[in-house]
């Protein structure tokens, strides 16, 4: 019951597609967390079907943006917040108290506004130039994100005042079940679609987890946010120019 409890829960904070069964239960947290690839899933239905479906109906300028804009939409901007809190702080360079000040900081600063910007713009420009002849990478792109960002809550130190902070995340099956879904979702594409952009959302990730781990010292949701932003922006890359 508590698997369910999580996966909803999952659903209520990650997704903006509304959840059917509202719960909350403090104890199913972790599997809330062991979920993140299952709603990775849904996300990357979501963006596969208006690559494949609503993108042929539309100008290609316009085609590109709902491309570019589709998974913040779909999640709420919920990670784009951690994206540029990040930037805002590690841009700053300022000593690494006042960079948690500034990560905690509500008011948005102008390196975050700047680092958004660049980033909608990239995103846009790679899908409209791109000749894509498969989406169907898209599908495993958020799934790879996720089950990073599931592995890493699970085995990284939370950082002093995160929400993860006082949360025991404990036992085979937290790791497992993103672990799984992580192998999948990138070794499915390659083999079948031949598609290294999952691989490339996962590895993007993990050096954007490294680097903003290393400047705050410490896991948190907005680190998680940066680096999944930045990972799915190397998948969409890797999946427009290289295909």
């Amino acid at each position: 019951m508590n698997a369910i409890t999580g996966f909803f829960m999952a659903w209520g904070m990650f997704l903006a597609v509304p959840c059917p069964c509202k719960r909350w239960d403090e104890s199913a947290r972790p599997y809330m967390l062991a979920s993140l690839p299952l709603i990775g899933c849904m996300t990357g239905a979501l963006w596969w079907a208006a690559g494949a479906w609503l993108r042929p109906l539309l100008p290609n300028a316009v085609a590109a943006l709902l491309m570019a804009v589709l998974p913040w939409l779909v999640t709420g901007f919920i990670h784009l917040d951690g994206y540029m809190d990040v930037c805002d702080a590690v841009l700053s360079r300022r000593d690494l108290a006042r960079r948690r000040q500034i990560l905690k900081d509500p008011h948005c600063g102008a390196f975050g506004v700047v680092a958004m910007v660049l980033l909608a713009l990239a995103q846009w420009s790679f899908f409209f130039g791109a000749g894509i002849e498969s989406y169907l990478p898209l599908l495993a792109l958020p799934v790879a994100s996720r089950a990073c960002a599931a592995l890493a809550v699970r085995h990284l130190r939370p950082m002093e005042g995160s929400q993860y902070e006082n949360m025991a995340v404990k036992g085979v099956c937290f790791t497992a079940l993103p672990a799984i879904l992580l192998a999948v979702s990138v070794v499915a594409p390659l083999l079948f679609w031949h598609s290294a952009a999952p691989l490339a959302a996962a590895a993007v990730y993990a050096l954007c987890l490294f680097y903003g781990y290393r400047q705050l010292d410490g896991m948190s949701g907005d680190v998680s946010g940066f680096a999944l932003t930045l990972g799915e922006l190397a998948g969409v890359a890797v999946l427009c120019l290289v295909g």
